[in-house]
């Protein structure tokens, strides 16, 4: 029965998708889609989303994804509308209505709210001939699908196929208004999510705390530095002040069979270290670190993460440094 369910959705799902690729001179659902999307993303106010029963729940995640990716949205429940929530939805709005028949009465107040105001009406419905449809401005139909259960009838294929529409209106709409991945953590600043989006300017080190020095030095005096530090690395300037290497705790145990005392740090220094800069992302880094891995031996065995990153400003000088446990810490990782 599982397998059913599954396999009838799918089948709506696809349906759906066929309409869609047809495109807008054959497709009436494609042509609609676009004309949302233009009516949609030229809008001074916002969305207003409603439905009631099953069709309201998909509302409120339509106006959800919608706030969330850059469109200010509200969803307005079609009964409190009749009592006084009329007053939420303004000339300057667009309404989409969701409705699998079409003839839901608790819309009715809305609707003709809209039409009074000449307010855009969208309506996603399974049945262009509806009521509701008959008043719209743009008509989202859905194709033809069997619901999952064949004994009730329950909105199931039809809410699915009204929430996978209206995550593609969500998603053309920011691709339309190139909103970005910084916009996305502007209104997304809590949990893992938030975390990831936050920039390596906020989470680096930075001043005092940098562990630097240069070509010439030591590795004897290196190796206080990279002690007193506890980055377990030292970055290498040239004399411009621009990072020309990297020594970590694995170069000085490849050096062992050497005379550390008489070495310097041009001697042992990586001279193509990963680094990055204030404005990456934090799970950018992450990946940058996951990805630049240390070899731990000369077969290339036993290779691990990159626990540190150097951040450096246009000039390749080091303006900060990044640590795995500042990731940990915010969350990232």
């Amino acid at each position: 029965m599982a397998l059913d369910v599954i396999d009838a959705q799918s089948t709506g799902i696809a349906a759906l998708r066929a309409a869609l690729s047809a495109g807008p001179v054959a497709s009436p659902l494609a042509a609609a889609f676009i004309r949302a999307v233009d009516i949609i993303a030229a809008l001074p106010g916002r969305v207003i989303t409603s439905g009631i029963g099953k069709s309201g729940h998909v509302a409120r995640k339509v106006q959800a994804t919608l706030a969330s990716t850059g469109t200010p949205a509200s969803f307005v429940h079609p009964s409190e509308a009749s009592h006084g929530d009329l007053g939420m939805v303004l000339q300057g709005d667009a309404v989409i209505a969701l409705s699998n028949s079409g003839e839901t009465a608790e819309l009715a107040d809305l609707v003709g709210h809209t039409r009074r105001f000449a307010i855009p009406l969208l309506a996603i419905t399974s049945r262009p001939d509806s009521t509701l449809a008959r008043a719209a401005d743009i008509v989202l139909a859905l194709p033809p699908a069997a619901e999952a259960c064949p004994i009730t009838a329950a909105p199931t294929t039809s809410t699915t196929m009204q929430m996978m529409l209206g995550d593609a209106l969500a998603v053309a709409l920011l691709r339309r208004r190139g909103f970005t991945a910084n916009d996305f953590g502007v209104l997304h600043p809590g949990g893992r999510l938030g975390a990831g989006l936050k920039r390596v300017g906020e989470l680096m080190h930075a001043g005092e705390a940098l562990p630097l020095g240069h070509a010439s030095m030591t590795l004897p005096d290196a190796v206080v530095i990279m002690t007193r530090k506890a980055f377990g690395c030292l970055g290498v300037l040239d004399g411009e002040g621009r990072l020309a290497g990297l020594i970590t705790d694995g170069d000085l145990r490849r050096a062992l069979d050497r005379d550390l005392r008489t070495l310097d740090c041009a001697a042992v220094m990586n001279t193509a270290p990963r680094t990055t800069t204030a404005d990456t992302l934090a799970v950018e880094a992450l990946r940058q670190m996951n990805d630049g891995r240390t070899r731990m031996g000369d077969d290339g065995a036993g290779r691990r993460p990159i626990t540190s990153l150097f951040v450096l400003d246009d000039a390749r000088r080091p303006v900060g440094i990044l640590h795995i446990h500042d990731l940990l810490r915010a969350g990232v990782a």
